[in-house]
Formats: structure tokens, C-alpha cells, sequence
């Protein structure tokens, strides 16, 4: 599943791309995981936003 970077609406920004570098640099960078921490995450709960950042908030305050 790619980004299509002609969507701009919000269904587009409710998700998390796996398959783009940048999208998964910048969840990365925002919480302080790396990279595979992020794919590790996307792998098990799917790529909607909102699940990805309570569980990357939970697993940085391990």
C-alpha cells in the first residue's frame, strides 16, 4: 500500500504508510524508536494513527 500523495484529506493522514521511508522516519523520530520498532508496530496493530501513537508512548515508557 503506497501514499498517494495526491490525497490530502484526512483519510489519508489517519494512516501510517509501512511502505514509505518517510512516514516511518518521521513516527520514528517523533516518539524515539527506531525504525524497526516502527515496522514492528505497524506489523502488529495495522497502520491507523491513533493505535500507533498510544502504543508507541506505551512501549517508550518501558
Amino acid at each position: 500500500m503506497t501514499d498517494d500523495k495526491n490525497k490530502l484529506g484526512y483519510q489519508d493522514r489517519s494512516r501510517v504508510s509501512g511502505d514509505e521511508e518517510y512516514e516511518v522516519g518521521y513516527f520514528a523520530s517523533k516518539f524515539g524508536l527506531s525504525i524497526p520498532q516502527v515496522r514492528e508496530l505497524i506489523a502488529k496493530h495495522g497502520n491507523d494513527r491513533d493505535t500507533l501513537e498510544r502504543e508507541a508512548k506505551a512501549l517508550k515508557g518501558r
